[in-house]
């Protein structure tokens, strides 16, 4: 074990030699933007590597405990950044600290971040001089942004969230980040997918979880075609149709498809040994 933790943090370093900030990065986000461009793949984690280079993760966990006043003399963009990064690394942390997750309760995975305790709604964390729980990050704080794409950029430890990219956020990238979480959206089958046979639209939970954040944005009421639609289908149809193939669109404009939520998969994204 001890030659694996070894070669693990060996392999980090020698990477970490490599790492060349994207340009915009924020001094304050690059240490994490350097752990996730080492541990992390198409939104899967090197758990194991990353345990073994743990302090980085804690160094800059404590480091988003930023005064107060200096959060709030940010742009709006910086500060959604913030939270979405925050939200991520203490997710991580949680994963690492725990890792490997062996849970007992058959509501999940053995190795999901559920079977963590308080995980998501006890376990507290400092940032931006306050003292927030994940599931306070996500349900009051980013609903202040009016900016729905952000729930999908939470990693939330497990395969059927959205994917965990591997750069850190930044104020000055968001819209562009964003607009590419956006676009993955139609072409991730966890997130999306089409079953042309079936008549039917799979969607993330995620959106149904946060509904009245994706009606208020791109529901556009209750006229034409998609008239006699729920105002989420509405807002579904809207958020995804500018990304879809023709053969798609198609199916959309003939509007006899059903919608439906499928479960959340809280598999962990682990890529170790994957």
């Amino acid at each position: 074990m001890m030659r694996i933790l070894f070669a693990c943090a060996l392999a980090a370093a020698l990477a970490a030699q490599q790492f060349t900030p994207a340009p915009g990065a924020d001094p304050l986000h690059r240490p994490f933007d350097q752990l996730l461009d080492v541990n992390v793949r198409d939104g899967f984690v090197y758990y194991r590597a990353l345990k073994a280079d743990l302090a980085h993760l804690d160094r800059y966990a404590a480091a988003l405990n930023v005064p107060a006043a200096t959060y709030h003399g940010w742009s709006k963009p910086q500060q959604m950044a913030f939270w979405v990064n925050a939200y991520n690394a203490f997710v991580l942390e949680t994963v690492v600290s725990n890792y490997p997750i062996r849970g007992t309760s058959s509501a999940y995975p053995a190795s999901s971040i559920r079977q963590v305790p308080g995980a998501f709604e006890r376990t507290k964390h400092r940032a931006a001089g306050r003292s927030v729980t994940l599931d306070e990050i996500e349900k009051t704080i980013l609903p202040e942004f009016k900016e729905p794409r952000l729930y999908l950029a939470l990693g939330r430890g497990a395969i059927g969230s959205g994917r965990l990219r591997s750069e850190a956020y930044t104020g000055e990238r968001l819209i562009g980040q964003l607009a590419d979480v956006q676009k993955e959206f139609v072409n991730e089958d966890h997130m999306f997918s089409i079953d042309r046979l079936a008549n039917q639209m799979n969607v993330t939970p995620i959106l149904s979880w946060r509904e009245q954040e994706f009606v208020a944005v791109y529901d556009q009421g209750a006229s034409g075609l998609m008239a006699q639609r729920s105002p989420i289908e509405r807002a579904i149809i809207a958020f995804v149709t500018p990304h879809l193939l023709p053969l798609e669109k198609e199916l959309v404009q003939q509007n006899q498809f059903s919608v439906k939520f499928r479960q959340f998969d809280w598999a962990l994204n682990d890529l170790t040994g994957r």
